[in-house]
């Protein structure tokens, strides 16, 4: 059981591709197969969270049958904050191990699922990483799922214990096809009794890109724009489903991930002129210090991070 594949994963993708609904779906499968859940966001102290979470677990588990007990925590919002003391860290992993054969012995095992792991502390990455490896060589049952943005994420496990995580699944999520996206916006409504013309199922299909965000947002756009208006959802409502869909993407994703980059670097994500010569690369106009190597490199390489 311990070691086994999938039980150390990392979903990477974009912002908004899914990757925390893939976490939840994960943590779902652990419970409905008699797994106890610990369930975590990458702030500071998240270590400290588990390793709390951990220690209320056995007082859970009850004396339900054999591989039937199931224990779920979530303890993002736990008021533990600060990093482990060096007498802690081996507190946490002597009380992990209490707990991973008392589950053992039970037939299950503990998942630990982390979300936002590119924000992680490395200290506190490398600490979990190392006890978890830990428990994988001693044979005890446990799982470890990861959930960050891809760039991120690669810089990451190339740091100290860190590359212990390198041997995970990596799941790459990408964009769902415009024809997939059409067909369940379709049968999705025509199931509701609403109509939705076939070109105007295609309209807010291509209006998603295929990004799981936007279909979710657009997906509940249409809705409501469907409760106004009883007799089905023409043009105009696909319009403003679609443009009020790209809004939301825009203020919730997009506005969060420019934040944190530079005036030059927004310069670089510009459409790029037309090259009149191909024999040599175009100029960024009004990129003060941004070299021509610069603007073909490290700049592009940053908004795709985006």
């Amino acid at each position: 059981m311990s070691g086994a594949p999938g039980l150390l994963t990392i979903f990477i993708g974009a912002r908004g591709i899914g990757k925390t609904v893939m976490l939840g779906a994960a943590e779902d499968l652990a419970v409905a197969g008699g797994w106890a859940v610990v369930s975590e966001t990458a702030t500071g102290g998240f270590l400290g969270r588990i390793g709390e979470a951990m220690r209320r677990l056995p007082n859970e588990l009850g004396d339900g049958p054999t591989g039937r007990r199931v224990t779920g925590v979530s303890v993002a919002g736990f008021s533990v904050t600060t990093q482990l003391a060096p007498e802690e860290q081996v507190d946490w992993r002597v009380r992990g191990a209490v707990l991973l054969r008392l589950l053992a012995e039970r037939g299950t095992g503990l998942v630990i699922t982390v979300d936002e792991i590119h924000a992680a502390d490395r200290v506190e990455l490398s600490q979990l990483a190392a006890d978890v490896r830990h428990f994988v060589r001693v044979g005890l049952p446990i799982g470890l799922i990861f959930a960050g943005l891809l760039a991120a994420v690669s810089g990451l496990l190339n740091e100290g214990v860190a590359t212990f995580l390198r041997g995970a699944d990596r799941i790459d999520l990408h964009v769902a096809s415009i024809a997939e996206v059409e067909r369940s916006f379709a049968e999705s409504f025509a199931a509701a009794g609403v109509a939705l013309d076939g070109e105007l199922a295609r309209v807010a299909a291509e209006g998603t890109v295929g990004y799981p965000f936007l279909i979710q947002l657009i997906g509940y756009y249409l809705w409501q724009e469907a409760e106004k208006t009883p007799g089905g959802l023409d043009a105009a409502a696909v319009s403003r489903a679609v443009t009020a869909g790209r809004r939301r993407n825009e203020r919730v994703v997009i506005e969060a991930a420019l934040s944190t980059t530079s005036g030059r670097d927004l310069i670089s994500c510009r459409p790029w002129p037309k090259i009149p010569d191909r024999r040599r690369p175009p100029i960024l106009a009004g990129a003060p210090g941004c070299s021509q190597r610069s603007a073909r490199g490290r700049c592009p390489e940053r908004c795709s991070r985006l």
